[in-house]
């Protein structure tokens, strides 16, 4: 038994009270123990985790994961002595799936690092594979995205997301809802989109019966609705501007009256808010009170465009096919997704998903073909977008890359570019790395 497996034994025998997968690793990525837990969530019939490196089994690569262009906590952590939190795709028994890395140093008498705990959640409210329901992606923004969101998640902070139209912000804000504390709670999402300022505030605030003409009986407004659960905000840079003082009223005391009535009422939410309009600039022109642009942006979030996140194209294709009622089974030829690839979707996820509703309805067998695909996208790219296609070195480059470090099959690596096998094959006899 080595001296630093000797040192973190007692570290090791406590791995096993911990209900959330745990590995201890050693300095060079050797994984020293790992509890049930792991065993059981991670790890593969017939092979064992022990003494594996920490790369191997996460990623299938053949290089720590700083090497292979991404984020490796132990660096970060062996540099700064203190813990660190990243979120990674893992290789697992189920395929691909999204984990919240928590990586803690062990230090010595003297102070160093002599080995690391690392405990694993993993992260059920997206996919890095085809599903039929809720947020899909795996490329490098989206990641980036949901990482904010996980963060900002367990606490009461109000989230403001940003995004352009199509991105996918009421999806993100359910995410948000069920990785946090109020997941047991309702999710109540009110479109502040086309609302008068008299429809707005018997919206979210309810009425009174006899309030006004038509209000025959009592009404529970949204915000009520919210108690014990979140509140989302979409589009709130349509509020009219005359009820920006109530929101913030709402959202600073807690407390609001439904429209007519005297008692003043609590509701207990957390606020979760979404536009895709300017809202620094709103302010500057003071079409947005600027007190209740700094009490709802607390914790901003960028929602990727589609085109930031290209390499998720063929993913999302899948998943929103899946979720298509059809009498066969929906797929979608390389070639059109070829051409997907190349279109920069000005009108994003939203854009992607009502262009493949009606290419499947020329698609008599259920396979969406490149003639299927409108004039818009075979043409290339809109007017004013540079294309996004890889010239040929960088594409080569990153293939040869990639071969470097993927210890997978060819299926999973053309998994892990975003590609179909057959489009991977093509591509690597066209560069000559078959």
């Amino acid at each position: 038994m080595s001296t630093t497996t000797q040192t973190v034994q007692p570290l090791i025998s406590y791995l096993e009270h911990d209900a959330a997968p745990t590995i201890v690793l050693d300095t060079d990525y050797n994984i020293l123990a790992a509890n049930t837990a792991y065993q059981r969530q991670f790890g593969s019939a017939g092979h064992g985790i022990q003494g594996q490196k920490c790369f191997r089994v996460s990623h299938q690569y053949s290089v720590p994961c700083d090497q292979a262009g991404e984020h490796c906590p132990m660096k970060q952590a062996l540099a700064t002595r203190a813990p660190d939190r990243v979120l990674h795709i893992h290789h697992t028994p189920r395929g691909q799936e999204h984990v919240d890395v928590e990586l803690r140093p062990v230090l010595d008498e003297a102070g160093q690092v002599i080995a690391y705990v690392e405990r694993l959640n993993t992260v059920a409210s997206a996919s890095a594979q085809p599903r039929e329901d809720g947020l899909v992606g795996r490329a490098e923004a989206f990641n980036a995205a949901l990482s904010s969101l996980r963060r900002a998640a367990p606490s009461q902070i109000p989230v403001l997301l940003q995004g352009e139209s199509g991105t996918g912000k009421e999806l993100f804000a359910r995410a948000l809802h069920q990785a946090s504390n109020r997941a047991h709670g309702p999710l109540v999402v009110v479109d502040c989109t086309g609302l008068s300022e008299t429809l707005f505030e018997s919206e979210l605030f309810g009425h009174e019966r006899g309030a006004f003409t038509g209000a025959n009986q009592r009404k529970i407004g949204l915000a009520e609705t919210a108690h014990g659960g979140t509140l989302f905000l979409d589009e709130i840079g349509d509020v009219p501007l005359p009820m920006q003082v109530k929101l913030l009223r709402l959202i600073e005391s807690g407390t609001f009256r439904r429209v007519g009535g005297v008692e003043t009422l609590r509701a207990d939410f957390r606020l979760v808010a979404a536009t895709h309009k300017p809202l620094r600039r709103m302010v500057e022109q003071q079409t947005f009170r600027q007190d209740l642009y700094y009490r709802i942006s607390a914790f901003p979030v960028h929602l990727p465009a589609l085109r930031e996140r290209a390499d998720d194209i063929p993913l999302l294709a899948q998943s929103l096919l899946r979720r298509m009622h059809s009498a066969v089974p929906l797929r979608i030829e390389d070639a059109a997704l070829a051409a997907l690839r190349r279109y920069a979707f000005p009108g994003n996820v939203r854009e992607l998903r009502n262009l493949l509703e009606r290419a499947r309805l020329f698609a008599e067998d259920g396979l969406i073909r490149l003639h299927h695909l409108p004039p818009e996208i075979l043409g290339g790219e809109p007017e004013g977008e540079a294309p996004r296609k890889l010239k040929p070195d960088q594409e080569k480059a990153r293939l040869i890359h990639a071969l470097a470090v993927f210890e997978g099959t060819r299926a999973e690596l053309a998994a892990h570019l975003g590609l179909s096998e057959r489009t991977l094959y093509r591509r690597l006899r066209s560069h000559g790395l078959e």
